[in-house]
């Protein structure tokens, strides 16, 4: 039980762990940093790494001077559209592999019915889910699933990718040194979590009502 309130610990104070990593690894912080982003985006294992609240602590404390700005931007950037690229393709071959399970759970028509989806509305999940946890690890995997064709997702993907890391980095490079900010880091972080959570439980109630109604009229 020691470890996740490490790794809780590390996440909330990161401002106070980068600069000893800073001093001991010095540019592969960047490394790092692309590591996390990657794997949080990419693998539908670990969607409880740290995105939104990760983003607005480096981009403060790349005012500080601790870290440059742009490199940041070019690595996060590069991290989140690499990593959905790599989760769209995990899903993909996921979907043509599960088929051909003998005694497989998942039928045609399921993938069918993810694959009506995503041409309808699959543009517009993949630039929203990037702002919300858990959400944006399995958006581009269930865009793989559904067959959303690559070159809509690719382009979606950037868009998204851009407006979700220049966001967070640069509220957090513009805000992060401000006095009040500064003494309430902790706090702040905890309230971009408590924000991303909500959208979170939000997008599933809406679902939830959505899917209430179609077995309501089905009924009927």
């Amino acid at each position: 039980m020691v470890l996740p309130f490490n790794i809780l610990d590390v996440v909330l104070h990161f401002d106070k762990y980068l600069p000893v990593i800073l001093q001991q690894y010095g540019m592969w912080t960047y490394v790092l940093l692309f590591i996390i982003i990657f794997c949080e985006t990419g693998l539908v294992v670990t969607p409880y790494l740290p995105g939104d609240s990760l983003l607005f602590i480096a981009g403060a404390l790349a005012a500080a001077g601790m870290l440059n700005i742009w490199i940041l931007l070019a690595t996060m950037i590069l991290a989140a559209v690499l990593g959905d690229t790599a989760n769209y393709w995990i899903g993909h071959t996921f979907e043509m592999k599960v088929l051909a399970w003998k005694y497989s759970p998942v039928k045609q028509e399921h993938l069918d019915e993810t694959q009506k989806y995503f041409e309808k509305y699959g543009g517009f999940t993949i630039v929203i889910a990037r702002f919300m946890p858990f959400i944006r690890t399995f958006a581009p995997f269930l865009a793989g699933v559904g067959r959303m064709r690559y070159v809509w997702f690719l382009g979606y993907n950037v868009i998204g990718g851009v407006m979700w890391s220049g966001l967070f980095l640069l509220v957090g490079y513009f805000v992060g040194n401000l006095p009040i900010v500064q003494d309430n880091f902790t706090l702040i972080v905890y309230a971009i979590i408590a924000v991303s959570f909500v959208a979170l439980v939000s997008v599933f109630a809406g679902i939830f009502v959505a899917m209430k109604k179609g077995t309501e009229k089905k009924v009927e």
